[in-house]
């Protein structure tokens, strides 16, 4: 089978996923994404579980080489700033389709079990990135210091998506940069010593 025609139904599955939510997610509804003759996405994936998987799989591959590109790491608070807004910045940006499709994996998860073995790098890809870059940073870092990090800045991501104004206004999320400033100030005080 073609990898290119392949890659550009996963990716079309992900784009149905974001826009359409689970029920949508049919294949048709990828053909037509795809803009390839129907029956093509079924050849490829068979079933239901099948698509769930390629998009899963999609998505781990696109979570993993945007990571690479952040695997340098901050040298400093202010670089560490810059770096949690860019990511909160792209949760509304070039990343919303995918983060959309995980949300939805997700829900699938409860339901299929097996999709969280594919998703659970992710989620655990970011406790232990993001504690390297506190690190790198050199904030004082504890694994709970840590962990809360990472809690709160996926903790925006919905909201973020769901760009209600009044909760992004109560959360501190209309203003990623105060948000990121906010939650380091508050975990890692600036005048604390450890």
């Amino acid at each position: 089978m073609n990898p290119d025609r392949r890659d550009r139904l996963r990716d079309a599955a992900i784009e149905v996923l974001a826009r359409d939510g689970g029920r949508g997610l049919t294949h048709r509804a990828v053909d037509r994404a795809a803009e390839v003759p129907s029956g093509t996405t079924k050849n490829y994936f068979p079933t239901r579980d099948a698509v769930l998987r390629a998009v899963a799989e999609r998505c781990l591959e696109q979570y993993l080489a945007l990571t690479d590109q952040l695997a340098a790491g901050p040298g400093d608070r202010e670089a560490l700033v810059a770096l949690f807004r860019s990511l909160l910045e792209n949760v509304a940006g070039p990343g919303r389709s995918r983060l959309l499709a995980v949300l939805e994996l997700q829900a699938e998860a409860t339901r299929r079990p097996w999709l969280s073995g594919i998703l659970d790098p992710m989620a655990s890809g970011d406790f232990a990135g993001f504690e390297l870059a506190q690190r790198a940073a050199g904030l004082p870092v504890t694994p709970q210091r840590a962990a809360v990090v990472t809690l709160a800045l996926h903790a925006a991501v919905p909201h973020l998506l769901t760009d209600g104004p009044g909760t992004l206004a109560a959360a501190g999320l209309d203003n990623p940069d105060r948000f990121v400033r906010d939650l380091l100030d508050t975990v890692y005080p600036p005048d604390a010593t450890a």
